[in-house]
C-alpha cells in the first residue's frame, strides 16, 4: 500500500467561510494560558452570565424526556410545538397556521434551511452592514455572495433605505432584516420597517426577518414584522435562545407569511428539514410552556438589559476617542474607537484582550471596515462588573492611543 503525508485537499469554498464571534476564542484561550483571567463579552450567552431558564421550560422538557419522548420526531417538529408558534405569531398580528411553520435546531438551522431552499449558487441576498456573521457564512457555503446595504450609525443604526434600490440586480433573492439588531443592539422605527416591506415589494424579493430578539426591546416585545402587512413575502425566524434564556437548547423554528408565492420555498424548506431527521425532540416541548406560560422573567430581563445599556453607553462615551450610539433592544453595543492610520479593529481588540483578558470582537467580523474601529461587546456582566470593565478599557484606550 502506497502512503503520502500530504494533506488532503479540502474545497475551496471554506476559505471564504468565517465566524469571527468564535474565531476570536482561540486567541483568548492562549492568552488565558499565560495566566491572564478572561471576560467573554464575545458571545450573547444568558445563562453564562446568571440569567437562568425559567423553570418551567425546565420541568417541561423533563416531562419529555420521562414520558419517552426521546426519540426522532416529526421533521417540521410535533404540532403542539408548531400550533404554540402559530399562535404567538397570530396574537401579535401576523396571521400565521402551523403548518406554515417549522421547528429548527435554533434560528441558525432556520437561516441556513431558507437561504438553502431560495438561493442557488451565484446569487445575491442583500445583508445589512454591519451584520450577523452566520449570513455571510452559509452564503459562502453555499456558493452564493452577500451584498451589503448600509444602516446609519450617527442615525440609531437605522438602515439606509434611499440605497437600497441601487443595489439590486438580476441575481438578487432576498434582503436581510435583522430587528432587533444584533450586533447594534438598535431595534428599527415603524416607518423604515413598512419602507423596507414596500422596497421588497418592489423589487420581488423574500423578507428573511430575524427576530430572535424581538422580546428584548427595553420598551417592550417589538412586533413581528410581517405584522405590517400579512401578506408580504416574509419568512421569520426565533428561538428559546435569547428571550427565553436557553442557547444550549438549539431550538429555534421559522414562520412562513400566508401568500401563495412563498409556496414552493416553504416546500422546499420543508424537503430540506426531512434529510436532517427533526431538530431535538424533548425541547421542543418547552415552546408550548414558554409561549404559552410565564414570561415574569422577560419583564424582569428587560429591565436588566435597560440597566446595562445605559451603564454601557455612559461609560464608554465618556471615553475619549470613542463613541457609542445608546442600545435600545437586546444586549449588545457596538462602539466606535478612533484609531490611529494604519490601525485595525482586529489590532484594537487583540491589543485590548492581552492587556485586559477583555474579549470582545471586531467590527470587521460583521462586514464593518476594519480601518473604521467598530467592536461589539456583550453586556450581560454584573452592573458593578460592567463598571470595572469599562474602567479598564477606558485606561487600556488611553494608552493604546497616546502609543500608537
Amino acid at each position: 500500500m502506497t502512503t503520502t503525508n500530504a494533506s488532503f485537499p479540502i474545497a475551496k469554498r471554506i476559505s471564504q467561510f468565517s465566524y469571527a464571534i468564535r474565531n476570536v476564542v482561540a486567541e483568548a484561550k492562549r492568552t488565558e494560558a499565560a495566566g491572564v483571567k478572561i471576560r467573554y463579552l464575545n458571545v450573547g450567552n444568558p445563562p453564562a452570565f446568571g440569567f437562568l431558564t425559567p423553570v418551567h421550560m425546565i420541568e417541561a422538557v423533563e416531562r419529555a424526556m420521562r414520558s419517552g419522548e426521546n426519540g426522532y420526531g416529526p421533521s417540521a417538529g410535533v404540532l403542539p410545538a408548531r400550533e404554540a408558534i402559530a399562535a404567538e405569531y397570530t396574537d401579535r398580528g401576523w396571521p400565521i397556521s402551523a403548518d406554515r411553520v417549522l421547528v429548527t435546531a435554533g434560528t441558525s438551522e432556520g437561516i441556513e434551511l431558507a437561504l438553502g431552499a431560495l438561493v442557488d449558487p451565484g446569487a445575491e441576498v442583500l445583508v445589512p452592514m454591519p451584520t450577523y456573521p452566520l449570513y455571510t457564512a452559509i452564503l459562502a457555503k453555499i456558493g452564493a455572495r452577500e451584498t451589503y446595504y448600509r444602516t446609519i450609525p450617527e442615525a440609531g443604526w437605522i438602515p439606509d433605505v434611499d440605497q437600497l434600490s441601487q443595489l439590486v440586480t438580476p441575481a438578487t433573492r432576498a434582503i436581510v432584516v435583522i430587528d432587533p439588531n444584533n450586533p447594534t443592539g438598535e431595534r428599527y422605527p415603524t416607518g423604515v420597517r413598512r419602507a423596507l416591506l414596500d422596497f421588497a415589494e418592489r423589487h420581488g424579493l423574500v423578507v428573511l426577518a430575524d427576530e430572535v430578539y424581538g422580546d428584548l426591546g427595553y420598551d417592550g416585545p417589538v412586533p413581528p414584522l410581517g405584522s405590517l402587512d400579512p401578506d408580504a413575502a416574509v419568512i421569520s425566524f426565533s428561538s428559546l435562545s435569547k428571550g427565553y434564556m436557553a442557547p444550549g437548547w438549539r431550538t429555534g423554528w421559522l414562520a412562513v407569511g400566508r401568500t401563495s408565492r412563498l409556496d414552493e420555498a416553504y416546500a422546499a424548506m420543508t424537503k430540506l428539514a426531512d434529510g436532517r431527521l427533526c431538530s431535538t425532540l424533548p425541547m421542543q416541548y418547552a415552546i408550548v410552556a414558554a409561549l404559552m406560560g410565564d414570561r415574569s422573567h422577560q419583564t424582569a430581563f428587560r429591565d436588566a438589559l435597560r440597566e446595562r445599556a445605559s451603564i454601557t453607553a455612559t461609560a464608554l462615551s465618556s471615553i475619549p476617542g470613542v463613541t457609542c450610539t445608546p442600545p435600545t433592544a437586546a444586549f449588545y453595543a457596538m462602539p466606535r474607537v478612533s484609531l490611529p492610520p494604519g490601525k485595525t479593529d482586529e489590532d484594537y481588540v487583540l491589543s485590548l484582550l492581552r492587556a485586559t483578558g477583555i474579549l470582545c470582537v471586531h467590527g470587521s467580523g460583521f462586514g464593518m471596515p476594519a480601518a473604521d474601529g467598530y467592536l461589539r461587546l456583550v453586556f450581560l456582566s454584573d452592573p458593578d462588573e460592567l463598571r470595572e470593565i469599562y474602567r479598564m478599557i477606558a485606561g487600556f484606550t488611553g494608552e493604546y492611543l497616546r502609543g500608537s
